[in-house]
């Protein structure tokens, strides 16, 4: 397995956004529905759908999650920010398994030692545990470095 051949990107599905902006549609329809001539209900139902698209806004401004190449690791960071990681800068690749409220969330933990991203299932459109699998073993070649020629790191 050679370091240098890995290129992957992991993207937010598309219907993603969409259902967020359906649903920020639905609820401002909704409020202006329902708002018997309170202002307030108004108010409260443009807050939430106006939150709604602009977390859809996110997703397509920032589409791609994690980007993997012969460099190094590239997340995204704050609402559409990119950050790129250095293979030697990277720590560990696991998968963060735990129960909440009943479910089972993974998430793929990527840990700087400074920071540490976390990507659920719905950033990678993949499953945390299989992106873990192709990303971990081109971390371990790069900490290896080249080979000796008498075959010691």
């Amino acid at each position: 397995m050679h370091p240098g051949s890995l290129r992957r990107q992991w993207r937010v599905p598309v219907k993603l956004p969409l259902v967020k902006l359906t649903g920020a549609g639905t609820l401002a329809a909704l409020g202006l529905l329902f708002a018997e001539g309170d202002p307030v209900r108004v108010v409260l139902a443009g807050l939430g759908a106006a939150g709604l698209a602009v977390w859809a806004a996110r997703d397509l401004l920032a589409p791609v999650r994690l980007a993997v190449d012969p460099s190094g690791v590239t997340v995204v960071t704050g609402f559409a920010g990119r950050r790129t990681l250095g293979w030697s800068s990277i720590e560990s690749v696991a998968v963060d398994d735990r129960p909440r409220f009943g479910l089972r969330n993974q998430f793929l933990e990527i840990d700087t030692g400074e920071s540490i991203h976390l990507l659920s299932r719905h950033d990678l459109d993949a499953d945390p545990a299989e992106v873990a699998a192709l990303v971990a073993p081109y971390l371990d070649a790069h900490r290896a470095g080249p080979a000796a020629p008498d075959g010691r790191p």
